[in-house]
């Protein structure tokens, strides 16, 4: 396998993270679709001049959809915000967003990424169709077919977006992947059966470096499964330390966020008292989210923070908030640099519309958004030169480690 270099963003196939998706869901309300007046501000006549012209001339007439045609419409007025994150998504999406929060969905079980600019499979998650049938990381996508939705794609320039909706699926069908494997002459087609996936949002190794035995927890995303996950992994901890304990890697590479109390709930066990962040809405009213001082678990433990350019959202705002008030070393990239707030919002129909609603603040006052959290020790992840068979060294982990024994 050639280098791999600067994997900034690894999405999870099974989880739905599209260039709106980095958000923090709450207070999510369900509401009824009202009239629109006419007036001088918003008239639509416009828009039905296309449509009745449409309908007489356009050649394929038989490809003209209304629902389509209104749900594209309502689409391009919330993009000519210009706010990325303020997104209609129509039912389908809706529904695989509420899914990817819930963390249980069909699907076949790969995170994706890029190598050399072409799709790859990152991470076969274990015990999965993608793990059974035997694909491995570094293998390349080439083309996605599936007969049952009308697929034959190319992946050449194929965004992680369009790779998700085009390989996740209903439980029980069937997609099929062009692989091409470094060390095979040919290409070769792998037939995967889609299955319920149930992806925790939590989970922990035990890893031993220099006689010391220390947890490495992995938080993937801050969704609502968390909520009973992390209390349970905390227990996990408290009852397995020892003398050779050495502290915690809380490792959130790739984590794109999630619900924003649930950051608040991990920062809880780690920080005694204080603001873990504060949300300013348009108006100038301050909300401020402050430390549970009802849990405060892990207090003494040491501790040191794994982060890169896929982390987002949710765990910044955890990663700022332990380096803020000093309880906690960075290690790794810059994150992503994610500092507003969505409200989510459905209709009857089954569509969404997240709406940027408020910034966030990190304790020190600062805002990130666009510019991201930077580590106290940058370390690019570099897997080296592989030969056949050997597995890649996480020289960022190792670092982290490293720098956790020094505290």
């Amino acid at each position: 396998m050639k280098r791999i270099r600067n994997i900034v963003l690894v999405i999870t196939l099974l989880v739905f993270v599209a260039a709106g998706s980095y958000r923090l869901g709450f207070n999510k309300a369900t509401f009824g679709v009202s009239s629109v007046k006419q007036n001088d501000e918003l008239n639509l006549n416009l828009m039905w001049q296309v449509k009745e012209r449409l309908s007489e001339t356009f050649l394929e007439k038989d490809k003209m959809n209304d629902s389509e045609m209104v749900y594209g419409a309502i689409e391009g007025m919330v993009r000519s915000l210009g706010d990325p994150y303020t997104v209609f998504l129509p039912p389908e999406e809706n529904k695989s967003s509420e899914e990817d929060l819930k963390g249980e969905f069909g699907g076949v079980g790969i995170s994706l990424g890029y190598k050399d600019e072409t799709l790859a499979v990152m991470t076969p998650l274990p015990k999965t169709p993608a793990d059974k049938a035997g694909l491995k990381a570094g293998d390349l996508i080439l083309k996605i077919t599936d007969k049952e939705k009308g697929i034959d794609e190319d992946t050449n320039g194929i965004s992680l977006d369009e790779a998700v909706k085009m390989i996740r699926g209903k439980v029980g069908t069937e997609v099929t992947l062009k692989i091409y494997r470094e060390g095979k002459a040919e290409t070769f087609d792998v037939n995967l059966k889609r299955d319920n996936i149930v992806v925790a949002s939590i989970e922990m190794e035990w890893k031993e470096f220099e006689g010391k035995n220390i947890a490495w927890v992995k938080l993937y995303k801050f969704s609502d499964r968390l909520y009973t996950e992390w209390p349970q992994m905390v227990k996990e901890i408290q009852s397995k330390k020892d003398d050779d304990f050495g502290g915690i890697v809380l490792d959130l590479r790739n984590n794109p966020g999630g619900f924003l109390q649930a950051s608040v709930l991990v920062a809880s066990d780690f920080l005694k008292n204080g603001v873990v962040v504060k949300q300013e809405s348009s108006d100038g009213s301050v909300e401020v989210y402050e430390v549970d001082k009802s849990r405060g678990n892990l207090l003494n433990e040491k501790l040191v923070v794994l982060i890169n350019g896929g982390s987002a959202s949710a765990s910044e705002i955890l990663a700022g908030a332990l380096k803020d008030y000093k309880r906690a070393k960075l290690v790794g990239e810059k994150s992503f640099g994610k500092g507003t707030v969505q409200q989510p919002e459905d209709f009857p129909d089954g569509s969404g519309l997240h709406v940027t609603i408020a910034k966030w603040l990190l304790p020190n006052g600062n805002n990130i958004h666009e510019v991201g959290v930077k580590p106290d020790v940058e370390v690019i992840l570099d897997f080296g030169e592989l030969k056949e068979g050997e597995e890649p060294v996480d020289n960022q982990l190792d670092k982290a480690m490293e720098v956790l024994l020094e505290e």
